[in-house]
C-alpha cells in the first residue's frame, strides 16, 4: 500500500468483506431481523463476488453489493476498478451512494446524463448539483483498469480518476434520510449493478478530524 494507507483486500479472499446492509436497514430494523439480513446477504454475495487473480470480480448476478466490514468517517480511498461495455458501478461513502462508475459512451442516456460524461460524479446527488456530473471524462475506454483517489472530510468529497480531479469538494448527501446531516460514519460499498466488475489495489487512510 501507499504510505500511511492500509489495504482493504488481500489479494485472496474477501476477509473484511460482507454483503450490505443499507443504512436505513440498519437504523429501523431490529437487531436480531438485521443480524439475519445481514447473514443472508453475505451469503449471496460470496456466491458471485469472487477474489480472482488478487482482484475482486462480481459475476454480474445475485443483486448484493459488497461492503466493508467496518465503518469510516473521513478518510481517504484508492482503488482500481474496471467494468465492460455497457457497465454500471459505483462506490458508496458512509453507505451513501455513489460514485458513479459507468461505460458513460453506451448507457447514461436514459437516465438524464450527457453521453460521454465519465465516471466519478455524485450521481444520487439532485439535478443541478454541480457534483453530480465530473468536471470532465477522465475515463479510460472501457475494459481498462482506472484508478480512484477519493478524499472524504465532513460532507465533502473529492473525487480524482486517472489522477484527474473530477469532482472538486462535492456534498455528500444523506441519500436515506434525506434532508439530515450525512452519517459521521458508514461502510465502503463496491455497488452491484447487474454486471461484471472487477476491482483492485483497494486501500484506505484514516483522517483525523
Amino acid at each position: 500500500p501507499p504510505a500511511g494507507f492500509t489495504p482493504l483486500l488481500n489479494g485472496k479472499d474477501l476477509a473484511g468483506w460482507k454483503g450490505h446492509t443499507t443504512m436505513a436497514e440498519r437504523a429501523k430494523q431490529k437487531p436480531e431481523e438485521l443480524a439475519k439480513l445481514q447473514e443472508t446477504r453475505t451469503k449471496t454475495a460470496l456466491e458471485h463476488w469472487k477474489v480472482v487473480d488478487g482482484a475482486i470480480h462480481c459475476d454480474g448476478k445475485g443483486g448484493v453489493s459488497l461492503v466493508t466490514d467496518k465503518d469510516y468517517g473521513d478518510f481517504e480511498l484508492m482503488l482500481d476498478w474496471k467494468i465492460e461495455k455497457n457497465g454500471d458501478s459505483g462506490i458508496y461513502l458512509r453507505g451513501q451512494p455513489q460514485v458513479q462508475i459507468w461505460d458513460s459512451d453506451n448507457t447514461p442516456g436514459a437516465r438524464g446524463a450527457d453521453k460521454g460524461s465519465g465516471s466519478g460524479g455524485l450521481w444520487n446527488n439532485p439535478a443541478g448539483d454541480k457534483a453530480k456530473m465530473p468536471l470532465k471524462k477522465a475515463d479510460k475506454p472501457v475494459g481498462e483498469w482506472n484508478t480512484f483517489h477519493i478524499t472524504v472530510k465532513g460532507d465533502e468529497v473529492t473525487v480524482k480518476l486517472n489522477g484527474e480531479v473530477v469532482v472538486d469538494k462535492g456534498k455528500l448527501l444523506n441519500y436515506w434520510d434525506k434532508g439530515q446531516p450525512v452519517p459521521e460514519k458508514g461502510p465502503i460499498e463496491l455497488q452491484f449493478h447487474g454486471d461484471p466488475l472487477w476491482f483492485k489495489n483497494i486501500y484506505v487512510k484514516e483522517l483525523a478530524k
